[in-house]
């Protein structure tokens, strides 16, 4: 299992993540990209340990969200299923798990200190804090596409599944968006990832 986790990870973090994924009994899926999330965890009916984790080629944000999706399997285990799941006690669990990673010899130079500013209050999603996604970004293979909040208002983009919209206004942390097929005005989140088209 370490050998794999070098494709995916950086180096100096394998061995600390397989540590991590072996004293927590987890069964780690590595699975194709999806739209809406990074990962996943789950308890299946047999109560083994089920974490799915997109493919990525941005190693730092393959740790994150691994990191990310065991700590919501420690802080159940350690708190109980009733609590919420991006609750102060995920918070602290998630921050006491990423502490060790928190180094110059996993992160580089530009995330390290992006990383770590997070980590003092970490959101539901690495997407949600607009600096450390951009930071983020940078390590991810190049493609034609843009954060919602970095296009024109005005402008119309593409969203994965094909539908079109047209950015209108700024909704206090979401950018409000007109799908122009239906004139239904949707929210979205300003980091979501969309094709400009004009």
């Amino acid at each position: 299992m370490s050998d794999v986790l070098y494709k995916y990870l950086p180096e100096h973090s394998v061995s600390l993540c397989f540590e991590l994924i072996k004293s927590n009994h987890v069964h780690l899926k590595i699975v194709n990209e999806r739209v809406t999330r990074h990962g996943d965890y789950r308890r299946d009916g047999s109560g083994a340990h089920i974490i799915t984790v997109n493919y990525s080629q941005n190693k730092y944000r393959f740790l994150i969200t691994l990191v990310h999706e065991i700590a919501h399997l420690v802080a159940f285990e350690k708190y109980g299923r009733h609590i919420k799941p991006h609750g102060e006690e995920w918070k602290l669990t998630f921050q006491r798990l990423m502490v060790p990673f928190i180094r110059p010899e996993i992160f580089p130079h530009q995330l390290l200190s992006l990383v770590a500013r997070h980590f003092r209050n970490p959101k539901a999603s690495s997407d949600t804090d607009a600096t450390l996604a951009l930071a983020l970004k940078q390590f991810d293979p190049e493609n034609d596409k843009n954060y919602v909040f970095e296009i024109p208002y005005g402008s119309t983009f593409r969203i994965h599944n094909g539908k079109i919209f047209k950015k209108i206004a700024l909704r206090t942390k979401r950018i409000e968006c007109l799908e122009l097929a239906t004139g239904k005005v949707y929210l979205f989140n300003p980091n979501a990832e969309v094709e400009l088209l004009s």
